[in-house]
């Protein structure tokens, strides 16, 4: 019998609307953030990018995709979605808000579809890596097809 294929929600979501991507695994039981996970891998860090969820003013979720090593720039961000201003959503929310626990939430497939901006960095890159919807798998895809997925718009939102 052979192995069964581990398929998350971002996966089968994929899947569905055939986009092309890879995905890889690694060991891995808790939270590693994104630089962690790219040099455990071998990935160049300008590739790889993290998930962020915020929560508007008016109570919105909002969430960004930006490279790991940069710092997401609220203020800008805030503009990108037309909000007064952005805050963090604490961590403890994470799960309940996007069905993902932290280091495996991607923005491809989240309980509900909320407002993703992809930073404009990611435009210039042929692929680059995201978490896979769990902890422990990465995917590999297009920054366009990544947009897709998500639903999202590119824009500039890191400091």
């Amino acid at each position: 019998m052979g192995k069964k294929e581990i398929k998350t929600n971002a996966m089968r979501i994929l899947d569905r609307q055939k986009i092309a991507y890879e995905y890889e695994t690694y060991d891995c039981d808790e939270f590693t953030d994104g630089i962690q996970v790219a040099d455990m891998l071998g990935y160049e860090h300008r590739l790889v990018y993290k998930t962020l969820v915020t929560v508007g003013k008016s109570g919105g979720y909002y969430v960004f995709v930006i490279p790991i090593e940069e710092e997401i720039d609220l203020k800008k961000a805030a503009r990108a979605v037309g909000e007064k201003s952005l805050a963090m959503l604490p961590l403890k929310e994470l799960t309940k808000v996007t069905g993902y626990v932290r280091g495996g939430c991607t923005s491809i497939g989240m309980k509900k579809q909320y407002p993703t901006v992809i930073d404009n960095s990611a435009k210039e890159l042929y692929y680059l890596y995201v978490s896979g919807g769990r902890i422990g798998m990465q995917l590999k895809l297009s920054p366009e097809d990544l947009r897709m997925a998500a639903n999202a718009e590119f824009a500039d939102v890191t400091l």
